[in-house]
């Protein structure tokens, strides 16, 4: 069924909203794939907060003028789904990643990050991407380390000592 003209602004108007709030993007080709197929990957997409959608190319085009993703506008041939990661950059990538381990008819062309073009093969680097809450975590361990390492330190010296002390007196008991 085709869209009215109204029916295709506000698709282009929400695609558009959309790209300009994401961190990274990732088109890929589903043609093959069932209704059930396609109902698992937007359920897990939804649960990782990655916005997912069908759109018709000239109306993906004009979605993603003057957005970070507009590099990816020359490349969109084809039936596409394009995923857009909302809350972390890999997120999109780690879902379609997934989902195409077990799909062969589903094969990710393109992703975008940053207003960046990359290679359907470095998938894999943004899906390693940590997620924000990651990302602290490692961020907090670095930060902690130096206190960690000078309180040992700190509890080093009296250790020490006692462990001295100690050696000495086995050494005074044994002499006498």
């Amino acid at each position: 069924m085709a869209l009215s003209l109204e029916e295709k602004k506000a698709v282009v108007a929400e695609v558009s909203e959309v790209a300009k709030g994401a961190f990274s993007a990732v088109a890929a080709e589903y043609c093959g794939l069932t209704v059930e197929e396609m109902t698992n990957l937007r359920v897990k997409a939804r649960e990782d907060n990655v916005y997912l959608r069908v759109v018709k190319n000239t109306l993906a085009r004009r979605a993603l003028e003057g957005t970070d993703f507009e590099c990816m506008s020359d490349r969109l041939t084809g039936p596409l789904i394009l995923a857009f990661s909302q809350e972390d950059p890999g997120a999109a990538a780690r879902v379609t990643k997934d989902f195409a381990k077990g799909h062969e008819k589903f094969e990710v062309t393109m992703l975008s990050v940053g207003g960046e073009l990359l290679e359907a093969t470095d998938i894999d680097k943004l899906a390693k991407l940590p997620t924000r809450d990651q990302a602290i975590s490692l961020l907090m361990a670095v930060m902690l380390a130096p206190t960690e390492k000078l309180v040992r330190t700190l509890n080093e010296v009296p250790g020490k000592l006692v462990r001295t002390v100690a050696a000495i007196r086995e050494q005074k008991e044994q002499a006498a």
